[in-house]
């Protein structure tokens, strides 16, 4: 560890073994705490990369319980953008699910904001402390299962208590997305930073993904955004290109940011009920945006202006919002 932490200090980037090396020494309890709270911040000085992200992601995943399922997507943030917004990457999660599309949901409950995924699907009294069976199950009865990171990456623990210390971000934030203890191949990620979007789209390269957007808008959103343009790396079959999604080429039409501004879970739970039961607003415009990202990736539209109309029509007609209750514990 001392010959990484060396190599650190002079601001050397880790190759994928290296960082492979170092999390496994992280996650097994071998490191004291001091040594984590040193490779946590002079990572993080330096600037993470790549190789450094993967390295973190296998031995996290190989350190996870795993869920057995197939023909999954995920749709999950780094969060970290300060916005506030409402909880978008998991309400177009469910609209997948109501659409068809398998989701393996994998989220945290709040760090940085009032109201995480957990807290909000708690709020819908949707289960989020599930077994990898009833996960399994829940998916290929119900299109859509959530699992507690704290309840499947049990490694953790060892570095717990110095993130908090730390109390900003570390390379966990961004390499807990990547993190799915299904192993899902197709993803759409949202990075607070599109400096990040390339970073990204080179760490999920070694790691056997299929299919994946990682978006960033240009009004700061790990999103893509109704009101601004985002930018897109996507990376299939290994080949990476570049997309800009412009929400005035979609007639889109959303009014303002403020609208997207959430609160608790309740709040944000109730927000959530009203689109799926066809209420129009911009959160229902900002939700099928990133919904038509998961249909891209699950390959079921070429086009993303087709993607997008096609969510909307779903969204209105009030069907999400049956299949919510189907999916809820009630």
């Amino acid at each position: 560890m001392e010959k990484i932490l060396t190599k650190l200090k002079n601001k050397e980037n880790l190759n994928f073994e290296e960082s492979k090396l170092a999390f496994e020494i992280l996650m097994s309890g071998k490191a004291s705490d001091e040594q984590i709270f040193s490779f946590l911040t002079l990572l993080s000085e330096k600037g993470e990369v790549a190789e450094e992200i993967a390295g973190g992601v296998y031995i996290l995943r190989n350190k996870s319980k795993r869920v057995n399922v197939e023909n999954c997507i995920d749709t999950c943030g780094t969060g970290g953008d300060g916005m506030h917004t409402l909880n978008i990457s998991t309400a177009s999660a469910l609209l997948l699910a109501s659409m068809g599309i398998k989701v393996a949901k994998h989220g945290n409950k709040a760090v940085s904001s009032k109201c995480g995924s957990g807290d909000v699907l708690e709020a819908l009294k949707i289960k989020i402390d599930l077994e990898p069976k009833d996960i399994e199950k829940e998916i290929n009865v119900n299109n859509f299962g959530f699992m507690f990171a704290p309840n499947y990456h049990s490694a953790m623990r060892f570095v717990g208590p110095i993130r908090k210390q730390i109390g900003k971000r570390t390379i966990f934030n961004l390499i807990g997305p990547l993190s799915n203890p299904a192993l899902v191949k197709r993803q759409v990620v949202g990075v607070f930073d599109k400096k990040l979007l390339k970073v990204f789209a080179d760490g999920l390269k070694n790691l056997d993904i299929k299919f994946a957007w990682i978006v960033s808008s240009e009004d700061g959103l790990d999103e893509i955004s109704p009101y601004e343009k985002t930018n897109v790396i996507q990376l299939k079959d290994g080949k990476i290109s570049e997309i800009i999604i412009d929400p005035y080429l979609l007639n889109v039409n959303a009014d303002k940011f403020e609208n997207l501004i959430g609160d608790d879970a309740n709040f944000n739970a109730a927000k959530m009920i009203d689109i799926f039961k066809g209420e129009d607003n911009d959160f229902s415009k900002a939700v099928c945006l990133n919904a038509a990202a998961g249909l891209i990736v699950a390959e079921k539209f070429l086009e993303f202006s087709e993607a997008y109309n096609n969510a909307r029509k779903f969204i209105l007609s009030g069907k999400a919002y049956l299949h919510l209750k189907k999916i809820q514990n009630v």
